[in-house]
């Protein structure tokens, strides 16, 4: 099985999901949100395929990471080669958390986006919308999208997004004059 995507794995990331983690950024993107912070990736020819195998075999070589992330692009529109990646980075003891510009509710309804979530962490769902953008939000962009604990969710039959995560930051917690660098 084969996987298209934008570019190679991206280790050391502490952006994409709690802690440090490796980002599969895949190729192919039809929600064409305005403002997106990687147009480049919507192409569905663009990027490269790459076996699944040798994505594992890079997998194999991450060291100090605590999870991966699949990233776009939007995943969850190679949900095989996805899970199949997911399930790997369990194996291997690291969480996964997935960026979608769909909803977690309409990801339930298709067999293939379903196999995967039972195979996520943690999910961040919902089309980026550049009116409720924020600079103050834990690892999402915009408002209106959540942030899942997809096995709770699972369970309990509906979305349970990780609160922590869902209020925006304390601003007045940054850095301060005595340290040196202030805003």
């Amino acid at each position: 099985m084969q996987i298209r995507l934008a570019s190679t794995l991206q280790p050391d990331s502490i952006v994409d999901g709690e802690g440090i983690r490796t980002v599969i950024w895949t190729q192919g993107c039809a929600h064409a949100c305005p403002g997106c912070q990687n147009p480049e990736t919507w192409d569905f020819k663009g990027g490269f395929l790459v076996d699944l195998e040798d994505v594992k075999k890079e997998m194999d070589k991450l060291e100090g990471q605590q999870g991966i992330t699949l990233s776009g692009g939007d995943p969850l529109f190679q949900p095989e080669a996805c899970t199949e990646i997911a399930k790997y980075a369990h194996k291997l003891g690291m969480d996964v958390w997935c960026y979608t510009g769909f909803n977690y509710e309409d990801l339930l309804k298709n067999k293939k986006t379903l196999e995967l979530l039972k195979n996520i962490d943690v999910l961040v769902d919902g089309k980026f919308i550049i009116a409720e953008r924020s600079l103050n939000l834990y690892f999402r962009g915009s408002r209106n999208q959540k942030i899942i604990d997809v096995p709770k969710s699972l369970k309990e039959g509906k979305a349970v997004v990780i609160e922590k995560y869902m209020k925006e930051k304390d601003q007045s917690m940054g850095p301060t004059k005595e340290q040196g660098i202030y805003i």
